[in-house]
């Protein structure tokens, strides 16, 4: 689901709930998962009760559709946190939380992450002083994400910041400098996701 050329709000509807695929006008009343109900499609009346595996699948493109991969990409993700210690859905959460278009997203210099991994191979972001246009790069603690000492990069994010209402998460912190720029202080764990989700039923979907 890396490039989605259709409505996304399509992709709202059809897993019942807001991606927040067009930040900020997914709180406004023009959301579509708000103004119609059900899924998408002119036969949704025929359709019946999910299956076990049905709501499995739903579980992991809601997944998918929110951060926005493709399903080779998250079939590694899914590969690298099965090789983990530990809880593999948890990891796995951390693993898509640590994207740098999530994190540039969820420190609000942008509306959403589409428009994050724009921002982001423009040239707009550094890393650890920098430049860095790879949207999937994996952050690590003490990384220290900035915006591009430039005007239009600054006007961009700035003007982003001033319209965000998203909270920042625990695991990061925004400082309020010019230009802005945020710090990963820990890993993500499960519970900073924002995003209500079960990871052990796409475990259990992609380990049959």
């Amino acid at each position: 689901m890396g490039r989605h050329t259709g409505p996304v709000c399509r992709l709202c509807r059809r897993e019942g709930m807001k991606l927040f695929l067009k930040g900020s006008r997914c709180d406004t009343p023009k959301c579509a998962v708000d103004r119609r109900d059900g899924v998408p499609g002119m036969h949704q009346f025929r359709r019946g009760k999910a299956s076990e595996y049905a709501i499995r699948l739903r579980e992991k493109q809601k997944v998918k559709r929110y951060y926005g991969i493709y399903e080779k990409q998250f079939r590694k993700y899914f590969a690298e946190a099965a090789r983990k210690a530990g809880n593999t859905g948890d990891a796995l959460m951390s693993l898509l939380e640590r994207r740098l278009d999530n994190v540039v997203t969820r420190l609000g210099f942008a509306h959403s992450r589409p428009q994050a991994r724009q921002f982001i191979r423009h040239g707009h972001i550094l890393i650890n002083g920098r430049k860095l246009d790879i949207p999937s790069y994996m952050v690590r603690p003490g990384d220290v994400i900035q915006v591009k000492n430039r005007e239009h990069s600054q006007r961009l994010a700035v003007s982003n910041l001033g319209t965000n209402v998203m909270p920042v998460p625990e695991w990061l912190d925004r400082i309020s400098t010019d230009p802005p720029e945020g710090r990963v202080s820990r890993l993500p764990a499960v519970q900073d996701v924002a995003l209500p989700v079960t990871p052990q039923l796409i475990v259990e979907l992609l380990s049959r």
